[in-house]
């Protein structure tokens, strides 16, 4: 096992044992579900409701060290945890919150990454609604990815989460450039 699914256990693992919801996304779940690409870091959501969040950073800042200065802070304005395992790896922890992170959380399986090795993975489609919704150039190849190997994707429920989110986002582009990507396929 590589450093880097290491660092996801060992995170994962110390979430779990809390009960804790949470689910792999990212570079990982590319990995699952796209085209395999490197990536540098552990990314995931661990459903952290509004107003609740800073007893999750404590717990999670008093086990990990932050990667940056005054990482509580940070996680509390930006809902972005950055941490790093003890085996040096970055891991980032997004504090999801909205129903469609809940959702997101509750409809991850458990993927096999290595043999007895397995991590709660998002969903295929869980996953091009995110990198989607990022938007930057790497999402965009990482979603098509996703797509081109994942055939069976269902385009309905990606275009109606997708939708939702980009309204509160006030970004149509997003949305006109995954129908795009969803439509040629």
């Amino acid at each position: 096992m590589n450093a880097l699914f290491e660092a996801a256990k060992e995170v994962c693992n110390f979430m779990t044992v809390r009960r804790w919801e949470i689910c792999i996304i990212g570079g990982l779940a590319v990995q699952r579900w796209g085209e395999p690409r490197t990536t540098m870091d552990v990314d995931l959501t661990l459903l952290a409701e509004w107003g609740k969040e800073e007893g999750y950073v404590n717990e999670i800042l008093n086990r990990f060290q932050s990667r940056i200065p005054d990482g509580h802070t940070f996680a509390l304005t930006r809902r972005v945890l950055l941490i790093r395992a003890s085996n040096g790896k970055d891991v980032d922890i997004s504090l999801g919150a909205l129903p469609f992170e809940a959702g997101m959380i509750r409809r991850a399986t458990q993927v096999e990454f290595a043999p007895g090795f397995s991590l709660p993975c998002c969903t295929a489609e869980d996953l091009f609604i995110m990198k989607a919704f990022a938007a930057r150039p790497r999402d965009w190849v990482d979603a098509e990815s996703v797509m081109v190997r994942q055939t069976n994707l269902d385009k309905d429920y990606v275009l109606n989460h997708l939708a939702d989110l980009c309204a509160l986002k006030e970004a149509p582009d997003i949305l006109a450039h995954a129908k795009r990507l969803l439509m040629e396929k």
